[in-house]
């Protein structure tokens, strides 16, 4: 597992480093913000995750799959489906359960006050990909430490998911032209970067749309997809309405998002923004 656990991380820097220059020869959007602080504030706030997750022990979800497996928790450890099977499974369970998490963090006052932090950049590249709050970190490995114990998924199919939605986060946050008839075709099955663009909209009905992080079935079976930014992609206004500033540049601000009271709505979404 630790060889599977580096050629994973190699796997990512590899992707990241592709997507980086892509972004560079076929950029989809200009920036709104000058890149440098920028990227040195995304890339602090993932050096601060890795940090908090190593502080949480073996509480992570390859440590449940094991744990699962040696004690046989789990549904698939009651169960004698093929291993081909249960693998699929896993993997499209998982998504959906990630779908469902994105959707509640968007609902729930306290989440969404962390999850601001993602939402708050002025600009989407593959570096938005890796802008969490340490809290939602920890928060979300739980949540799937859970998933992991309750269906009994093998190590393996766990290491390819976590896999998977780094890959996938990575490349549908990418300030990435593609190709339209390539995008077409590609969003019947995933969810591609014009399509989570979508996603972090300023306006509150895009915001609340394309929740699906690499599986596209999701946003549609569920009716929460939406084609096109109204504005257009080269239009759309990137981040929160109430964050329309340098703030969002800033570790210590961005850290500190969900703790400042005066931005926190009494009515309990959260949202300062318009409508329409």
């Amino acid at each position: 597992m630790d060889d599977l656990a580096q050629y994973g991380l190699a796997l990512s820097v590899l992707l990241f480093v592709l997507l980086v220059g892509l972004e560079a020869v076929f950029p989809r959007k200009k920036r709104s913000m000058p890149r440098g602080k920028r990227w040195l504030t995304n890339i602090a706030i993932i050096i601060v995750d890795s940090v908090a997750l190593r502080l949480m022990g073996p509480v992570v979800a390859i440590a449940a799959a094991s744990y699962a497996a040696e004690n046989g928790i789990g549904l698939f450890n009651w169960t004698s489906l093929p291993g081909w099977l249960e693998f699929l499974l896993a993997l499209v369970i998982f998504d959906l359960a990630i779908y469902a998490q994105h959707v509640i963090s968007h609902k729930i006052p306290l989440l969404w006050a962390l999850h601001k932090v993602h939402h708050a950049d002025r600009d989407i590249d593959v570096t938005t990909a890796v802008r969490f709050h340490p809290v939602e970190i920890i928060l979300s490995m739980l949540y799937k430490s859970a998933l992991v114990l309750l269906l009994g998924p093998s190590v393996l199919a766990v290491f390819v998911f976590a896999l998977l939605l780094n890959l996938f986060a990575m490349f549908n946050h990418a300030n990435l032209r593609l190709p339209l008839s390539v995008d077409r075709v590609l969003r019947l099955f995933v969810v591609t970067p014009d399509m989570h663009r979508v996603h972090h909209s300023t306006v509150k009905t895009e915001t609340d749309s394309n929740f699906g992080f690499s599986i596209a079935l999701w946003d549609r079976l569920f009716g929460t997809y939406t084609a096109q930014p109204a504005a257009g992609h080269d239009d759309v206004l990137i981040g929160l309405d109430e964050y329309q500033s340098d703030h969002p540049n800033e570790l210590w601000w961005s850290l500190t998002l969900p703790f400042h009271d005066r931005y926190r709505s009494k009515a309990g979404y959260g949202y300062k923004r318009n409508s329409s």
